[in-house]
């Protein structure tokens, strides 16, 4: 395991789309939440070099500068590769000059701000209100202390929205001139307040729109596609969630948080009071070698290069080719062959779990 991630689940507010993990902030428990953090990290953790590190929540930056100081604290017990990629998860409204400096002092090198849009009308939905003009200040600040490394999110599909909408959006977020874009058609989770109060998804034609418009856009502006849904300047792509598109082990500390070490892939409880307890893991898998197989396929067809044959051989002693039925896709050029990699055709990746299911 080369990589950890770790969950903070408290935030000022909860969004009307979020199905993560998280619980609004009482400042009581976050010093009981994180006792209980480094009892997780003591009972497993053995001594790994680590070279990516992502703190996601919840809401990272909404924890005050003691809590903050404790957590950093707690990070010390970790071996760190000397290149070190180091995520953290900020809200707009958290960055300050005093929150950026204890970043830059404590290693950060890479910040992830949950903008989602500037659109009145999607934030008020989202249960979230900022400007452009805030963000620009922010990212002024955030580049005059030395950050160089900055994911900003974006989430389209929203009820209403047009691909005016949109494209008023993605241009807003290119002018602030980040090194790295996420985008998410917006889901409608069950236990959401969304989910709750009967939300519907739009149409799939505007989905679809507004998803090749996306692509079309950032590649125009020299973002690297990498993932179904993430774009990256050259040599900014996220190395920790290319961890998980890998199908690599990794660790996951915190309430909610998964992991994948040792051939088992694990679910921490989403229970603050049974994690504050020590209760951590919710359940445990075993994996066979079948199994493995199946997450390298469903994880590695979400990179646009795919899937690489040789090591998918070294890792399994057995040709892709022969462990699934791929013949008519290749057939078909739903997939594609070429320099030692397997992918999705491009014109399809849209539609990439109905492929999925066919191999399945």
């Amino acid at each position: 395991m080369e990589s950890v991630y770790i969950h903070i689940p408290f935030c000022k507010k909860i969004c009307s789309y979020c199905d993560f993990c998280k619980v609004i902030y009482y400042g009581p428990w976050i010093t009981q939440y994180l006792n209980s953090l480094v009892k997780e990290i003591n009972e497993r953790y053995t001594g790994e070099l680590i070279r990516t590190l992502y703190i996601g929540g919840g809401t990272p930056s909404a924890l005050d500068t003691k809590d903050l100081k404790y957590l950093f604290d707690i990070l010390g017990k970790f071996n760190f590769s000397s290149d070190l990629e180091f995520t953290f998860e900020c809200n707009l409204d958290d960055i300050t000059e005093e929150l950026l400096i204890l970043l830059k002092d404590h290693n950060v090198n890479r910040l992830s701000i949950g903008i989602e849009s500037f659109n009145e009308d999607k934030l008020k939905f989202m249960n979230r209100n900022h400007s452009f003009e805030q963000a620009k200040d922010k990212m002024k600040l955030i580049r005059k202390l030395g950050f160089n490394n900055v994911n900003i999110d974006l989430i389209y599909g929203i009820p209403n929205e047009t691909l005016k909408d949109l494209k008023k959006d993605l241009d807003l977020i290119l002018k602030l001139e980040p090194e790295h874009i996420s985008t998410y058609s917006l889901i409608v989770e069950d236990n959401t307040m969304i989910g709750i109060n009967g939300v519907l998804p739009i149409k799939e034609e505007l989905d679809a729109s507004m998803y090749e418009y996306i692509c079309d856009k950032l590649d125009l502006k020299k973002y690297n596609h990498y993932e179904v849904s993430n774009f990256a300047l050259k040599n900014y792509e996220c190395k920790h969630n290319l961890t998980y598109w890998n199908n690599e082990e990794y660790y996951g500390f915190g309430v909610g948080a998964h992991g994948y070490i040792h051939g088992v892939r694990y679910e921490n409880t989403r229970s603050l009071t049974n994690y504050i307890k020590g209760k951590y893991v919710l359940k445990e898998e075993v994996l066979s070698k079948e199994d493995k197989m199946y997450n390298e396929l469903m994880l590695g067809f979400r990179k646009m290069e795919g899937i690489n044959l040789k090591k998918f051989f070294i890792k399994y002693d057995i040709n892709m080719q022969e462990a699934f039925n791929l013949k008519q896709l290749l057939k078909d050029e739903e997939l594609i062959v070429k320099d030692e990699f397997i992918y999705i055709n491009p014109e399809y990746i849209y539609v990439m779990n109905e492929i999925l299911i066919k191999i399945i």
